[in-house]
């Protein structure tokens, strides 16, 4: 087991067990072609430390500006190129004091609106409402490539393993959804945070109506984009709801914009920007450790309380493959809570894990459910969850946190669980997302190179097909995260039986489409694709 456990930090202390630099997205995407990476926000200086008997020696790097770019949709999108030197890049370089992006100052006046109609997207994932959207809302999750991918020669079994994988596991997801009352209630506290978002805009003079967009079920990101289109938005900015960035979460939710946009003369003319990820901006850590603070007094001994953060899972060939960044960000993102929570003489121990794992092929490690029986062999009584990657509650944190997790920590050992809420409708949360908003608008449909000095404080913006081309350019061809077997006894087995597990699944469909014969067909579930 190889769970990182952060014990509390001391000034008097002469020795640490556990210190790790903080995580440079250009360091962690060394996979890409060009170091313009996303959605990193801010330029960061990475401190290093190195422990050695009593001392420990601190020294600071600083890392290039991560490039971001904002600008009008251009179908004509070729092979991506570099767009700055990297003497260019150098000269633009934050202070260190900027790992926090700051909130908006003086977002009350803001005179670059004039007559354009300002609208604001919030993409999600979805979730089904009723038991009988379980099956529908889970095919559209499998048809989605960026969730199974499959080589493209095989591209047209998309949809017949997602129809078979959905029926597969939508008896056990209904019953996930039948504890916690019969559905997901994200489009409800999705809506509500709309609500609320436009609310402080307004508050802020920033009349802009905002839309919310599901990944995976309604209101669906095409209808968003048609009332969009019916209410006459002039410039739009794309937030998604989610403060990593990750392929498999916002890097989908743009993709699918990527075709909208591209087959759309409206949308082609229409300015946009996107912000990728917002998790080191100062309101969401801030409002993120209001929370925790809160949660850890309702304990009787608070300081002995484990801090443990779980995160979604995402394959590890997303990170290593790919070069998804979504590691790298959780990772700094805990750091930058727990720095919030020191400054407030909150030392608590914690550590960092990753839930709701699928398939035989290996995730990001370490896993929770393994973490929390470590932490109960090792003696840990107190246990703190913070969903870290969730803002609205739905079936992860209501069932899988709430309720296996709880359930297998009190096996293990733990005697006192607690788990911070998904922020919600939290209000220095919204109004931050608002000052965010307020902060891009002047740049949308603008480039950056003339703007790069300006705005160096601000949060990280890109237009869909930029942002896109930077991630994810090539469309390596990843194993699948969801399968339904799994052998092996190494790690490397869980990878190879994944990709041989794949090609007997393909093989399988292969037949039933072509012969017209099988079990499928028996079932009823291929006749719907022939």
């Amino acid at each position: 087991m190889n769970s990182a456990i952060h014990a509390p930090s001391s000034p008097s202390s002469s020795s640490c067990s556990y210190i790790r630099p903080l995580p440079c997205i250009t360091c962690a995407s060394r996979n890409f072609k060009f170091p313009m990476l996303l959605p990193q926000a801010t330029c960061t200086t990475q401190k290093m430390h190195r422990c050695s008997g009593g001392n420990m020696e601190a020294s600071t790097n600083p890392s290039p500006l991560k490039n971001c770019i904002v600008g009008k949709y251009n179908p004509g999108w070729s092979e991506t190129q570099p767009l700055f030197s990297k003497q260019s890049l150098n000269r633009h370089l934050l202070p260190v004091e900027a790992l926090v992006t700051p909130t908006a100052q003086d977002v009350s006046d803001t005179p670059f609106l004039g007559d354009d109609k300002i609208g604001v997207l919030l993409l999600n994932l979805g979730g089904p409402e009723t038991l009988d959207d379980v099956q529908p809302f889970l095919f559209n999750l499998f048809a989605d490539p960026d969730i199974i991918r499959l080589p493209r020669l095989f591209g047209f079994l998309q949809k017949p393993l997602a129809q078979f994988v959905s029926v597969l596991r939508a008896p056990k997801s209904k019953e996930g959804y039948a504890s916690i009352g019969g559905g997901s209630p994200l489009r409800r506290m999705t809506d509500a945070q709309a609500e609320e978002l436009r609310k402080c805009l307004w508050e802020k003079n920033v009349p802009a109506n905002v839309y919310v967009g599901m990944r995976y079920w309604h209101p669906f990101t095409e209808e968003a984009i048609e009332q969009i289109k019916r209410d006459g938005i002039t410039k739009l900015v794309v937030l998604p709801l989610y403060p990593q960035f990750s392929i498999s979460t916002s890097g989908s939710s743009l993709r699918l914009l990527e075709s909208i946009f591209r087959e759309d003369e409206y949308l082609v003319n229409m300015q946009h920007t996107v912000i990728p990820s917002w998790y080191q901006r100062e309101g969401y850590i801030k409002a993120m450790v209001n929370l925790i603070e809160k949660e850890l007094k309702g304990f009787d001994c608070p300081e002995k309380v484990m801090i443990f953060f779980s995160a979604h899972g995402v394959p590890l060939a997303y990170v290593e493959e790919a070069g998804d960044p979504y590691k790298a960000e959780m990772e700094e993102c805990v750091d930058l809570i727990m720095e919030e929570l020191e400054r407030r003489k909150i030392t608590n121990a914690y550590t960092l894990a990753y839930q709701s794992r699928v398939g035989p092929v290996e995730w990001l490690k370490p896993y929770t459910d393994d973490t929390i029986v470590e932490l109960g062999k090792n003696g840990v009584k107190s246990l703190l969850a913070v969903p870290i990657s969730f803002v609205s509650e739905h079936i992860e944190t209501l069932e899988e946190i709430d309720v296996e997790y709880k359930e297998l920590a009190l096996e293990s050992g733990i005697e006192k669980w607690g788990r911070v809420p998904a922020l919600g409708c939290e209000p220095t949360f919204i109004s931050d997302l608002a000052d965010a908003v307020i902060e891009s608008l002047p740049y949308v449909g603008a480039m950056a190179v003339s703007n790069l000095e300006a705005r160096q404080s601000l949060v990280p913006l890109g237009s869909v097909e930029e942002l896109l081309a930077a991630y994810d350019s090539q469309r390596r061809e990843l194993p699948p995260p969801v399968l339904v077997w799994e052998w092996g006894w190494t790690k490397s087995a869980e990878t190879w039986n994944g990709r041989a597990a794949m090609l007997a699944v393909l093989l399988l469909l292969f037949l039933e489409v072509t012969t017209g014969e099988g079990f499928l067909h028996q079932w009823g579930i291929l006749p719907l694709f022939r």
